[in-house]
């Protein structure tokens, strides 16, 4: 980051982390501000004119003809007729006929019910009155229905002759939102434990001949409900779609002449009249309760619900937090313009992203919170940029004015980053790993290089996720090695960074497995590393130019990790640890020592160990190795064969251990050996003669030829070999 401005930025993203928990807590006015953000994309869409319906209005002019309401019921029923005599596809009165019609009407509104199809309406209600009308109604799923339905504590239903001869009766209910609008519509509800349909649903019911209704659930609750002739609508966990409000209606006066609208469209004979009707406020405007119902079901019949995902918080979340931040990183390093222009197309483009994604794919997702929360921190980053540049130029000015030059003051207090350079010494534990054979293995991709890089971002990405998940920091890739270590740049105790490093190489080795079995199926060359863990005292930090540097570390520690690596090869084990790596944690794992070796450039020896998470037979490997440090070479080589007798982890660790206890038993170094092993780039001979034992050592310059054997192989620090002596004797 430009600057020293670490302090401003970690202030800054924990306002953004204050500003995404306030937005997981979803307080009122937090709600309220995305509620309305939502409505702005509905308010500005093009509104088109209804297809499917016509308003029939019981209007004030119908008062003035017919008198004040109720009307005769007969009245009505000549309504109703009219509008199938002039072509209505089906008749809709969503009106509670809860009362028998007092002025008598009711058996010519039996008689129209009867012979005409008539879907009308019932109410939930806090007060019970009359019975409600049931329909069939199946779910679908692991999941009690009425655990997910909204609840009611009663209803009102209709008189008997519209339970017996209604073609439908759908539930009127609203479900407004915290400020009063109702955005939601559910599609079924419950009253005292039974399922109704709510009117739109019935309505399409009706319409399309259904005599049933199927609703899907799963763990997380209603899922969609089907009607077998019309298809799937998916809804939310209770049963409720977002409504688009995207249509406008036909409306005509009941007393109208002119009814020719009406036809091959649902006819929706509803009270308009001024105090008649229930307004319902909607995200364009204020409308009746039976225009909310036909725009639901506008929405179903033209599958166009809006979608609000259940993951859009973590999205909103997530993009306030990633918004915030990168508007943090712009103001604490771009120049002031830049950041003038970058917040003005957030602010800008934003709401255009959401906007298009509503339009075109009827996405509901919130950018208002993040814009102004986003901008707040803007804001308080702007600030915090200034007071730090400030104090920095003054601090610099009072350190440096009285030994460099004024221009190079101003140069330092401009540049503060050119102080930076350089690092500080901190116990680290490295950890190198390589991909063994990789010479042999690149030769197979000479012809398609792409495939080579594509097997080793597979095998490097997992690696990398185990380092950067223990808290690991990766240092490099060199090819198809990798360096890593812990406890940098951020410090823990002494323990910790020693245990992640070896825990992460083990989950290195599940992680290779799980390749391996992918490249097996795809037919191709298993993959094999070794690993070396060191932990010492090193210099780390940024170092470099100033122009250019890098996070990493120096030291005698890194490069004695490196060699432990490459002397995986030599002992046959997967994971080489030094001995400060195990140093305080001797009861985390189980660790097996397997040499004291003087690696190539060291005079001094050092332990090493390796460490198994599978059964082996510790006490025997610990007798072993007394008997070698003791020297009783024949006791080492009678328990080594019986150990070889019986398959171990490292069998290939005790066939090199075996091969140089007889020679050590032919050239015992004396009283005073050091138990040191000089390990060097000479490559260890192996014959098919001596069961995989050292037999003879090959230097570089040596041929091969001029072994007593008729196969050898070598293993040290570097590449593997393969050879046939042509000529040779067995």
């Amino acid at each position: 980051m430009k600057l020293n401005k670490f302090k401003p930025f970690l202030y800054c993203a924990l306002v953004a982390v204050l500003f995404s928990a306030l937005r997981i807590y979803d307080p009122y006015p937090v709600e309220i501000l995305r509620l309305k953000g939502l409505d702005y994309y509905q308010k500005t869409q093009n509104i088109r004119q209804s297809e499917l319906f016509t308003i029939v209005e019981l209007d004030e002019a119908s008062l003035e003809k017919h008198g004040q309401w109720p009307w005769k019921r007969d009245i009505l029923s000549s309504y109703i007729e009219k509008a199938y005599m002039n072509g209505a596809a089906l008749v809709v009165v969503p009106i509670l006929f809860a009362e028998e019609d007092r002025l008598g009407g009711d058996d010519t509104f039996r008689t129209t019910l009867f012979a005409l199809p008539v879907v009308t309406a019932q109410s939930a209600s806090i007060q019970g009155k009359g019975e409600l009308v049931s329909q069939k109604i199946t779910a679908i799923g692991s999941v009690e229905l009425t655990d997910w339905l909204y609840d009611y504590p009663n209803g009102i239903g209709p008189i008997e002759d519209v339970r017996l001869f209604a073609k439908g009766v759908g539930m009127t209910v609203t479900a407004p939102e915290l400020d009063g609008v109702v955005r939601r519509m559910p599609l079924m509800i419950q009253v005292k434990g039974e399922v109704y349909p709510t009117l739109p649903l019935e309505v399409l019911r009706v319409l399309v001949g259904d005599e049933s209704y199927q609703v899907k659930t799963d763990h997380a609750g209603v899922n969609a409900i089907r009607l077998k002739n019309a298809g799937t609508y998916k809804t939310d966990e209770n049963a409720r779609i977002w409504i688009n409000f995207d249509t406008k209606f036909d409306k005509i006066s009941v007393v109208s002449d002119d009814w020719s609208s009406v036809e091959n469209r649902i006819t929706v004979i509803a009270l308009t009249a001024e105090g008649l009707s229930n307004s319902v406020a909607t995200p364009i405007s204020i409308s009746n309760g039976h225009e909310l119902n036909m725009q639901v079901i506008e929405t179903l019949a033209h599958d166009n619900a809006l979608i609000r995902p259940v993951e859009s918080t973590l999205y909103e979340i997530a993009f306030t937090l990633a918004l915030s931040l990168l508007l943090t990183l712009c103001a604490l390093n771009f120049l002031w313009v830049v950041n003038g222009v970058l917040i003005s197309l957030v602010v800008l483009s934003l709401p255009i992203l959401g906007f298009d994604l509503f339009i075109k794919h009827n996405l509901l997702i919130d950018f208002t919170y993040p814009v102004y929360s986003s901008f707040i921190v803007f804001t308080i980053a702007i600030f915090l940029r200034f007071i730090h540049e400030y104090k920095g130029k003054m601090q610099i000015k009072k350190q440096f004015e009285h030994y460099l030059a004024p221009e190079i003051v101003k140069k330092l207090q401009k540049n503060p980053e050119m102080l930076k350079l350089g690092g500080e010494t901190q116990e680290l534990s490295i950890l190198f790993s390589d991909i063994r054979g990789f010479t042999t293995i690149s030769e197979q991709f000479k012809d398609n290089p792409q495939d080579l890089t594509n097997l080793i971002n597979r095998y490097l990405t997992p690696m990398t996720y185990l380092v950067m998940e223990s808290g690991g920091t990766i240092d490099k890739y060199i090819g198809d090695a990798l360096m890593a270590f812990w406890n940098a740049p951020i410090e823990g105790d002494r323990i910790s960074h020693r245990v992640r490093s070896i825990e992460t190489s083990l989950e290195m080795f599940k992680k290779l497995d799980e390749l391996n079995e992918e490249l097996k199926k795809e037919g191709k060359k298993e993959l094999a590393i070794g690993i070396g863990i060191n932990t010492g005292n090193v210099v780390v930090g940024n170092m470099g130019s100033d122009q250019r540097f890098d996070y990493t570390c120096l030291g005698d520690g890194v490069n004695l990790a490196a060699r432990l690596e490459g002397q995986t090869k030599s002992y046959g084990v997967k994971i080489l640890l030094g001995r400060e790596t195990i140093r305080h944690i001797e009861d985390k794992f189980k660790f097996i020592e397997l040499d004291k070796i003087a690696v190539k450039g060291k005079k001094e020896g050092i332990q090493i160990y390796t460490v198994l998470d599978e059964p082996f037979n510790y006490i025997k490997h610990e007798s072993f190795l007394k008997h070698y440090k003791n020297r009783d070479w024949m006791k080492a080589i009678i328990l080594l064969d019986e150990i070889l007798l019986k398959k171990s982890p490292i069998d290939f660790y005790y066939n090199v251990m075996r091969e140089r206890v007889m020679e050590l038993k032919d050239n015992d170094p004396g009283e005073d050996w050091d138990k040191v092993y000089r390990a060097t780039s000479k490559r260890n001979v192996s014959c098919c003669n001596c069961r995989g034992n050292i037999c003879s050592t090959w230097e570089g310059d040596e041929s091969p030829e001029d072994f007593n054997c008729f196969f050898v192989f070598w293993w040290g620090e570097s590449d593997e070999f393969d050879s046939r002596v042509e000529g040779a004797e067995n």
